[in-house]
């Protein structure tokens, strides 16, 4: 059968993909963005007292904290990755969504979800809400909060938690039914995704409902350090490298260099990553043996990463132009040596010695913002970079526009990485000396000062992507393809 003859046979791209609902994703996805790094800047000018806003309560640095940091899990980050799933799923399976419907409804009362978070968290409960929420606690042995719960990365009001599990659920049911009628063999990328449907319902529950009403004090802060670890490692981790597996070859125009090494990367995620997340509590009254599990299992992740870049290296051999010349292969491959950086910085800073210095410090902060923005949201944001043109019909109206977005975003958090870095070293040595709380805090000042402008060349770079795209969606559509899909679409 000729090429011709099976390309005619595959369905149309326009009767798998409901391309109006991916860009309402990416949408959404920008503009919780958008939030979350005025919260940043918010906060960062706290710090320095540089902040206009002191005497409003609602502009607290500890309301948007929370903000700035559930705008990108929840909002961002989420968003982003459920429109990717409605254009890599079907174009992979080969089938539909199980309902669009469901799509439609899902993106709707996610939105409601991380608002109704962020309200839950702004807003807090009123006096007479925390009588009437104290008189049920007491009713039921529980501790509850109309706003926000006491966890990391876990802020969600406890009325929220039942609708976003709900919501995870019929995620998972929307995806997995194409998958499961997928035929042939199935290709890495559904691997990770099978699993982040899975992982992230159960690190959801765990996190948000054990510490919530079953569990107290060390037993709590064991689960908690799990979950805020495993919502990076189970939730963020495979989506985005499942994104990579999928959209990079296709840019390359060739295969990934060894499937058999990418398996080895996703087995070893699945295997050593749930056990992780106690290395946040090092030093505390969690029995020992779990914080030397956590602390071999983090550096064990170093050598599972070093085979997925060794894989994606390998598949860039002989290409090597393309990260100059072709731009969603550069935030790919640039997310990626971030990436390694982050998990070689981390098999360090968990160690009992290094913690003995960085713990509490600002160290751990610019760790986390080198993944959480240097990796996985650089990877969305080539992703975005690439499939826009598709999603619209057109070309970037400003190839200049987005090199300074890449550039700006690129520099600025790697900037704000070795600054917080050596902040954190500063400070770590400050405590050890037993100087005076207030002299860290002033020694701090020069190193906060540089976050803050390496954080607004992010956010220069951001509002070059936002004036790039709103200039692109102005601009003359080209004829929509209605062709079948093609392998390497």
């Amino acid at each position: 059968m000729s090429s011709e003859t099976v390309a005619e046979t595959l369905p149309r791209h326009a009767d798998l993909v409901e391309e109006r609902l991916v860009r309402w994703y990416f949408l959404a996805a920008i503009s919780y963005m958008l939030i979350s790094m005025l919260g940043g800047i918010l906060m960062a000018l706290q710090l320095i007292h540089w902040n206009p806003l002191t005497s409003w309560e609602i502009f607290s640095a500890g309301r948007w904290r929370m903000v700035h940091t559930n705008a990108i899990a929840y909002g961002f980050l989420a968003n982003a990755f459920l429109g990717t799933l409605h254009w890599v799923v079907p174009r992979l399976t080969l089938q539909k969504v199980a309902s669009v419907k469901l799509s439609y409804f899902i993106f709707a009362a996610w939105q409601l979800i991380v608002l109704g978070t962020a309200a839950g968290i702004i807003i807090g409960p009123t006096l007479q809400d925390q009588e009437w929420i104290a008189s049920l606690a007491r009713n039921w042995h529980m501790e509850m909060s109309l706003g926000a719960q006491g966890l990391e990365w876990g802020e969600t009001p406890f009325w929220v938690d039942p609708i976003a599990l709900l919501g995870l659920a019929l995620v998972a049911i929307n995806f997995l039914t194409p998958i499961a009628k997928a035929k042939g063999p199935m290709y890495v990328t559904l691997w990770y995704y099978m699993a982040a449907f899975v992982w992230t319902f159960l690190t959801y529950a765990m996190g948000n409902f054990l510490p919530q009403y079953a569990l107290t004090g060390t037993s709590a802060g064991a689960v908690g350090g799990l979950f805020i670890h495993d919502l990076v490692g189970l939730f963020v981790t495979p989506l985005g490298w499942g994104l990579m597996y999928y959209i990079v070859p296709i840019i390359l125009q060739k295969p990934i260099w060894s499937h058999g090494l990418s398996l080895v990367g996703f087995w070893g995620l699945a295997f050593f990553y749930p056990l992780q997340g106690i290395h946040h509590f090092l030093y505390t009254p969690i029995p020992m043996f779990l914080q030397y599990g956590a602390i071999i299992s983090t550096i064990a992740v170093e050598f599972v990463v070093a085979t997925v870049v060794i894989n994606f290296m390998g598949t860039l051999w002989g290409d090597g132009r393309k990260v100059v010349t072709n731009l969603p292969i550069r935030w790919f491959y640039t997310g990626m040596i971030f990436y390694f950086i982050t998990c070689f910085q981390c098999a360090l800073q968990v160690t009992l010695t290094f913690q003995k210095l960085i713990h509490f410090t600002d160290w751990v902060v610019g760790h986390a913002h080198l993944v959480m923005f240097g990796v996985f949201s650089m990877w969305i944001f080539g992703t975005m970079t690439f499939l826009f043109p598709r999603l619209l019909g057109r070309e970037w109206y400003s190839r200049k526009l987005c090199e300074i977005h890449f550039w700006c975003s690129a520099v600025g958090v790697f900037i704000m990485f070795l600054d917080l870095g050596l902040a954190g070293v500063f400070q770590g040595f400050y405590w050890s000396s037993l100087q005076p709380w207030d002299v860290s805090v002033d020694g701090s000042q020069p190193f906060w000062i540089t976050r803050l402008f390496a954080g607004l060349t992010m956010f220069v770079g951001f509002l070059c992507f936002l004036y790039n795209l709103h200039m692109t969606y102005r601009g003359e559509q080209r004829a929509s393809s209605t062709a079948a899909v093609p392998a390497t679409a």
